[in-house]
């Protein structure tokens, strides 16, 4: 489960390292997406391939939806309204979600019908072994498209220094608007795996891939493609072991007290610490 965490918190890190901005629609975009392949499924009966596209499609055209409208829109510095703005994004894909989908809980398709593996007292669903196998194919094809292309030089040239950027001859504005379709639909595969190994959909999806991701993200450190990782890998364990332990209504508390412990005793997260002590540091000079 950790590894479909990863990829949410992922795309959090994109949006968040291009643009130093929050974006709160990113987990209804996602659920967007999720109920595009949710329809195509129930009306019909299409294929996991077919699904897969669908979910993609959906939470890009969700994410290039809630760029156009909460941040190209919305001059540059104006962190604060743009995160606002997405919120209210996010009340009116939920709401519009509520409305096509009245039901309280659809169908959505499961990978297959898989066998438990059983290695002593340890168990583990192929499903989510089959989504740590794609989050490690996606997670290596994110690190050859940054660090090999250059498009990928442009990505890491506007999240240093836009302005300097912009003097080099980068369209920074294309740049933006193609790392949020890169996060959409890596956004949109995360959400496809993570439903077909619940098997199950509501509109709260939304909800839910926003808290999981941000704080994954969080806990790997703000910025980090690296910490996003280790953190939803970490946020994945720590639940699963809560709910094992104490029961499933404990799973989403762990998850919460691990990110306050993070605030207070690591706030740089796993592997940003060095960012967060260098602004800590330039803030008590101001």
């Amino acid at each position: 489960m950790g590894s479909g965490y990863a990829l949410l918190a992922i795309g959090f890190t994109l949006i968040f390292g291009v643009l130093r901005r929050l974006n709160l629609s990113y987990g209804p975009s996602i659920m967007v997406g999720v109920f595009f392949g949710t329809f195509l499924f129930l009306q019909f009966q299409a294929g996991w391939y077919a699904v897969l596209v669908a979910t993609v499609l959906g939470a890009v055209i969700a994410g290039a939806y809630v760029e156009r409208l909460c941040f190209w829109a919305i001059k540059k510095g104006a962190a604060v309204a743009s995160m606002v703005s997405s919120f209210a994004v996010w009340m009116q894909l939920e709401e519009a979600v509520t409305i096509a989908f009245p039901d309280r809980t659809y169908e959505f398709p499961a990978l297959g019908d898989f066998e438990l593996i059983e290695l002593g007292e340890l168990s583990v669903r192929q499903e989510h072994l089959i989504m740590l196998g794609i989050a490690a194919l996606l997670v290596f094809a994110l690190h050859q498209l940054l660090f090999r292309t250059r498009f990928g030089l442009a990505v890491r040239a506007v999240s240093e220094d836009p302005d300097a950027a912009l003097f080099m001859g980068v369209n920074t504005g294309r740049v933006i608007f193609l790392a949020f379709i890169l996060a959409s639909a890596i956004g949109g595969v995360a959400g496809y795996f993570i439903m077909a190994t619940e098997e199950v959909i509501t509109p709260k999806f939304g909800l839910q891939a926003t808290f999981k991701g941000l704080i994954a993200m969080m806990l790997g450190g703000m910025g980090s493609v690296p910490g996003a990782i280790a953190g939803g890998l970490l946020l994945g364990v720590v639940e699963k072991q809560a709910e094992w332990y104490a029961g499933a209504v404990w799973r989403d508390i762990a998850a919460f007290l691990l990110l306050f412990v993070f605030l207070i005793f690591r706030p740089g997260g796993l592997l940003a610490q060095g960012a967060a002590a260098r602004d800590l540091a330039a803030l008590r000079r101001v």
